[in-house]
Order: structure tokens, then C-alpha cells, then sequence
């Protein structure tokens, strides 16, 4: 079994450091190999390209824009009435994840509106996420990249997200049934049965603390030697995003990382 490959998500780590550049070239030199990042669109591709180059790391997955966040959008994949504003985005996505050689694009669902009923505007939301993400296939397809949909907890990260089951992306994921959208899986809850049942659509996973979204060794509910040596026994070939909050300096914080890699080793190059 081949030892687990980790990004480094940048839009988390490092907070301590200004800027895209400056948290790509920590990342290089505390040994991750990869980097994800959020929404790199404030900065020009070509920019973002150089610098993850200079650190010695490819770009393995970043998300569609938020939409408005002063609004409280999140994401705009599923909201009703958004739909245009999704595939402006989408389009600027695909020329990031193009300059940046980017294999993976996460396609945010985004919440529901405010003052909305869940269960009254559930149905119309997948309606709209499913067009989004047919169309978003047939784009993404002609640049031969990976859409992901990403459940995200709305018991404690985002009470109003509209995607928060693994059950309900899968769902969603077979009704569309394209091959190049797959499900990105956080660590949380029931998470030995969700990943013996849902890796063979998983093309990305990422990783914190529950309930503090802290490094993986630090307090908590999760047992992550367990959770990587199942992954490992579960054939996961994929990429396994850092998405927590430091508890004080990153490279610090990353003893885990490094008894793991001493335990485990890194992955050959091509691997």
C-alpha cells in the first residue's frame, strides 16, 4: 500500500504569513509536494503559477467564486436566480486551474437563501444544481478537469450550506452522471461506513480536528492514525488537503505530518 499524499490548503495554513506567495513557498519548505487554495483570483493566474513553481508545488484543487460574500454567498452552484453569475465563474475557474495546471475544480454549491425554509426550496435547488453541473461537465470535460461536490457540515461549519450529506451528493452525483464530477469528502462523522461505501466516486479528501478544526493530532473526536490507515487500506490514490486552523505556528503544528512521513515514507514521484 502506498502512503497517503498531502496538500497543504494555503487559504487555512500559514495564517501567520501576508500573502498567496509567501504561504505557497512555507508550504514547499515544510515538505508538501502540493497546495490547494480557496479562491485565488485576487491575484493574476500567471502570478499564482510562478509562485507555486518557485515553492517547488503543484496546485491540486481550488473552488469556483463565492459570488457576493458582503451578501452572505457561498457558493452559487445551486442557488435559484444565480445561475448566470455560476457559469461566469465557472469560466474563470477553468482559466485559473488552465494557467495554474490545476486538475480539480470545487464546484460550490452554495447556501440557502436567507429566510428560506430548507425543506420548502430543497427540491428547487437540486433542479438548479443539477443543470449547473451538467453544464459544468461539459466544460470542464473539454479541459480534461475533475468538478468535485463537497458536502459541508451545516451542524458546525455552515448551518445554511445547502449540500451537507455525503448521502445526498452521491445521490445528486448519479443523477448527473458525468464521469468527471466526484465527490470531495471532509472527516466527519460515521466515517468508516461513508468511506468504504462512497471512495469510488471520492477525488479528493481533507482533513481537521472535529469539533475544533484544529491539526490532526490536536484535541478531539477523530482518530486520524486510524483514518489514514484506512484510506491506505482502501486503495485512496487521491490528494489529502490540510483544511484545519492551527492551533499556534503551522510548521510547528505539523509533527503529525512528519511522524507520518517517517513512519510511512512520501510517495514515489508519478505516484
Amino acid at each position: 500500500m502506498a502512503p497517503l499524499r498531502f496538500s497543504a490548503n494555503v487559504s487555512w495554513l500559514f495564517p501567520e504569513l501576508p500573502g498567496l506567495t509567501a504561504r505557497l513557498r512555507a508550504a514547499g519548505s515544510s515538505g508538501f509536494e502540493a497546495a490547494e487554495v480557496a479562491w485565488p483570483y485576487a491575484e493574476p493566474p500567471e502570478a499564482v503559477a510562478r509562485a507555486a513553481r518557485e515553492a517547488g508545488l503543484r496546485l491540486v484543487l481550488i473552488n469556483t467564486p463565492p459570488g457576493d460574500r458582503e451578501k452572505g454567498e457561498m457558493g452559487l452552484g445551486a442557488v435559484p436566480g444565480r445561475q448566470a453569475a455560476f457559469r461566469e465563474g465557472l469560466e474563470q475557474a477553468v482559466l485559473y486551474a488552465r494557467a495554474l495546471g490545476c486538475p480539480r475544480i470545487h464546484l460550490m454549491a452554495g447556501r440557502v437563501p436567507q429566510g428560506a425554509d430548507r425543506a420548502a426550496v430543497r427540491s428547487e435547488m437540486e433542479t438548479v444544481f443539477l443543470e449547473n453541473l451538467r453544464h459544468a461537465a461539459g466544460v470542464l470535460a473539454q479541459e480534461n478537469l475533475v468538478g468535485l461536490l463537497e458536502p459541508i457540515n451545516t451542524r458546525i461549519t455552515d448551518p445554511q450550506y445547502f449540500l451537507d450529506m455525503p448521502q445526498q451528493a452521491a445521490a445528486i452525483l448519479q443523477k448527473v452522471g458525468r464521469p468527471n464530477l466526484q465527490l470531495q469528502m471532509i472527516m466527519d462523522g460515521n466515517l468508516t461506513g461513508n468511506i468504504r461505501e462512497f471512495l469510488p466516486l471520492v477525488g479528493h479528501v481533507q482533513v481537521a480536528q472535529v469539533p475544533g478544526r484544529g491539526e490532526p493530532d490536536s484535541p478531539g473526536e477523530l482518530n486520524f492514525p486510524y483514518l489514514f490507515q484506512l484510506l491506505e487500506d482502501e486503495g485512496y490514490k487521491g490528494f489529502v488537503g490540510c483544511e484545519y486552523r492551527p492551533l499556534g505556528d503551522t510548521a510547528e503544528g505539523l509533527n503529525w505530518l512528519r511522524s507520518y512521513w517517517e513512519r510511512r515514507g512520501r510517495p514515489q514521484a508519478g505516484q
